[in-house]
């Protein structure tokens, strides 16, 4: 039996990581006291006591969690921004090539952020392939649904009395300083940061990242996601067209991605639909759990 810790599991990611795990026989959670949940000496017995922890916490506190961690046999899989380009910790996305691997091997894991995990999904594959040049200036659109922003957002938006500013779309990282841009070039290997246009939307849950690019051989883009993205969690599909519309509410619930390329070798789209909560969050850290338990990676997981 494995025994797991959520430390910061009173938060939105936290809270669906405990539900996703409640139904699972082959885990054993450890629980804190509401008392002492914040409490340092419980917190660091029970980060030591587990076989895998999930940190659900803010930046700074995720550091602290860590230096808090003696035994050597605890694996730990970070949700927060702090250690997602850091040394020593392995990126927690399976589908880049080896990664799968490294996850397994790894007692240090770093969850991709939301935003991160469409933009990299797609333009990953086609820098390894030489499709996408390192030195290339790239634009990023990304749809949100409230979640994202956590309890004080899901509050705002479904609390009485709200502005009706939030009836409509909602573009925000407007000093392009948004706090998934480091990873979103790391991870792929660029030389620069993407201009970045996320929008929060009036919706729950899901999320529709796209890139455009220009002048591309469409058929040979498709062919690099053919070959990798067949599943289990990411697939690449030759069509998924709404009557002309893609709503990035379509994978809501969900914890798979959608994969999919549009328009002409002129103008190319590429679009990632999945959850911010499943793919984006929640279910990549349970994806990774299981890598870490040796188990089916989709175990557990939604899969459509």
């Amino acid at each position: 039996m494995t025994k797991l810790f959520i430390d910061g599991s009173a938060g939105t990611t936290g809270l669906r990581i405990r539900e996703r795990l409640s139904a699972r026989r082959d885990v054993e959670l450890i629980v804190l006291d509401e008392a002492v949940r914040k409490d340092p000496s419980a917190r660091r017995d029970a980060l030591n006591a587990a076989d895998i922890a999930f940190l659900c916490l803010p930046d700074a506190a995720a550091i602290e969690a860590v230096a808090l961690i003696e035994n050597p046999d605890t694996a730990v899989i970070d949700t927060s921004t702090a250690h997602r380009t850091a040394a020593g910790w392995v990126y927690g996305m399976a589908e880049l090539t080896g990664q799968r691997e490294k996850i397994a091997a790894s007692k240090r894991v770093a969850n991709p952020g939301c935003h991160a995990s469409g933009f990299i999904a797609l333009i990953a594959p086609l820098v390894r392939a030489g499709l996408v040049g390192k030195d290339e200036l790239l634009g990023c659109f990304s749809l949100t649904g409230y979640s994202g922003g956590g309890k004080k957002m899901i509050a705002e938006y479904e609390g009485d009395g709200r502005s009706p500013l939030l009836k409509g779309p909602r573009q925000y990282g407007l000093s392009q300083q948004h706090k998934h841009l480091k990873e979103m070039a790391s991870v792929c290997g660029l030389s620069h940061l993407p201009g970045f246009s996320p929008i929060v939307a009036d919706f729950y849950s899901g999320m529709e990242v796209s890139v455009q690019l220009f002048n591309r051989d469409i058929k040979e883009i498709q062919s690099v996601y053919k070959e990798i993205y067949h599943g289990p969690v990411i697939q690449f599909f030759d069509e998924a067209d709404e009557g002309g519309f893609l709503s990035a509410a379509a994978y809501s619930g969900r914890d798979d991605m959608e994969i999919t390329v549009h328009g002409t070798d002129e103008r190319v789209l590429l679009t990632a639909r999945f959850d911010n909560l499943g793919k984006g969050a929640s279910g990549a850290a349970i994806q990774n759990m299981n890598l870490l338990m040796g188990v089916d990676e989709t175990e557990g997981l939604v899969i459509g």
